[in-house]
């Protein structure tokens, strides 16, 4: 009897116990009646008296109770640890559903950003191919101005464009063969077209060195932020990978699992709460969506000034083409008739030559006719002095002497004046030949040196 109250009291106190620990835990209902049933009866049997048949049955009876009530709460209490580890699973496993939606979202616009950042790479690389095709074509311009320019002329040019423009990356200085059309003849240094479209051509190079410089700085300026943006998403996924991993490894618990892995002590989350993880992670995707689309708006700009600059380059250079074309066949056609020229004047020249001899017999015919004219004169002055009577044949004779000396006078004058006439179709000669050799020159720096020049300039649209 004594052992069966032990064993009572000590049920009641481990029930007791519990009761105010699942009380403490979780609020699932406990039975009030039961408490105050398990409570010590008033009229109970008093210490000093010997148990009585009824005191034991009331005994017997109340442990039966005790027990179906405490087999009940038991029960109860299962149930109640089974449903609150079920919607416990059933919460992480929503959790993990709504990370796992997060981390599709952040891998799409990671996979996006990426992609974005490869792209801009290859803008870079095609701006950078642009400008050194710009330099190159600024260079050619230079020593072609440089050649067949008037120096002072292109120095002005220079300093002007270095005051508007900035140099072109990667411009050299102009080669050793340079000042070509420099090389020119003081008479041919002027300022033509093809000078003009020359000086157009640096001017439009230059500009255009600038603005392709300047698109460039800008997409390395957008890589980086980028790839800012891209080192947040990494950063942001591999976070909710982590977190998601964790939430999963909960949701697969069980009491085996965890064997004697409690912790003694819970510490409380201080992280954030779902709407700011929300907000968090819309404003990480709004912010990748930003950068994407001002990479795409710098992409389309990119693209535009490529074109146009690609264009505008074309263009100059072969305006400028056509007129060194232009400028080629008026010195060809001026050497051209300049020879003509030159082949009428020394036509003439031997003309002149052989008119002079012409006039050289003549005068020396004239002469001798003169001389005898005079000589018939002077025999006729012997004749007796009676007969020495102006006759006809005197007066004939006289009259014939000054025509003779006439004659040999003018034909004297004409043959200096074909002598003049002479030397001034040598001057003229002469005149052609340097002429001649200037557009010979001239035709040699524009056909030869500037096209050996530009020939392998070719316009690409990278």
């Amino acid at each position: 009897m004594a052992a069966e109250c032990r064993l009572v009291c000590d049920t009641f106190g481990v029930y007791h116990t519990l009761t105010h620990t699942i009380k403490d835990r979780d609020p699932f209902p406990v039975q009030e009646d039961l408490l105050l049933w398990m409570s010590v009866p008033a009229g109970g049997p008093q210490p000093g008296a010997g148990p009585s048949r009824v005191d034991m049955e009331v005994t017997r009876n109340e442990s039966q109770l005790f027990r179906a009530e405490f087999g009940r709460a038991i029960t109860e209490m299962g149930t109640a640890c089974q449903r609150m580890r079920s919607d416990c699973t059933k919460r992480l496993d929503q959790r993990v559903r709504d990370i796992q939606f997060r981390s599709k979202d952040l891998e799409w616009k990671l996979e996006e950003i990426t992609g974005e950042v490869d792209v801009l790479l290859k803008m870079s690389g095609r701006l950078a191919k642009a400008l050194e095709a710009c330099g190159e074509t600024l260079r050619v311009t230079g020593v072609c101005l440089e050649e067949r320019s008037v120096l002072e002329l292109v120095d002005q040019r220079r300093d002007s464009a270095v005051i508007s423009h900035p140099p072109c990356r990667k411009h050299s200085s102009p080669s050793p063969s340079a000042a070509c059309r420099m090389k020119r003849l003081p008479s041919e240094r002027r300022h033509d077209e093809v000078d003009e479209e020359l000086f157009r051509e640096r001017e439009v190079a230059m500009a255009v060195g600038f603005l392709l410089q300047r698109v460039e700085q800008q997409i390395a300026e957008q890589i980086r932020l980028n790839r800012s943006v891209q080192q947040l998403l990494v950063q942001d996924l591999q976070d909710k990978v982590k977190a998601e991993n964790i939430d999963d490894s909960c949701a697969s618990m069980t009491l085996r699992s965890i064997a004697d892995q409690m912790p003694e002590n819970i510490l409380p989350s201080v992280a954030v709460t779902p709407e700011q993880w929300e907000t968090t992670c819309g404003l990480n995707l709004a912010h990748a969506e930003q950068q994407m689309a001002d990479s795409l708006h710098l992409r389309a700009r990119a693209e535009s000034v490529l074109e146009r600059t690609a264009t505008d380059v074309g263009n100059q250079v072969q305006a400028t083409a056509a007129a060194l074309q232009r400028n080629i066949l008026e010195l060809k056609s001026a050497r051209s008739q300049m020879g003509d020229e030159l082949a009428k004047v020394l036509y003439e020249f031997a003309s002149q030559q052989r008119a002079s001899e012409d006039l050289l017999g003549a005068v020396a015919e004239n002469q001798g006719e003169l001389r005898l004219a005079r000589a018939r004169l002077a025999v006729r002055r012997q004749r007796p002095s009676k007969e020495q009577c102006h006759d006809p044949a005197q007066s004939e004779l006289l009259a014939e002497v000054q025509q003779l000396r006439a004659h040999i006078d003018r034909l004297r004058e004409a043959r200096v004046q074909s002598e003049e006439e002479q030397r001034a179709l040598v001057r003229c000669q002469r005149e052609l030949q340097e002429n001649m050799e200037v557009k010979t020159s001239s035709l040699a720096i524009d056909e030869v040196v500037c096209a050996r020049h530009r020939e392998p300039l070719v316009i690409h649209r990278f």
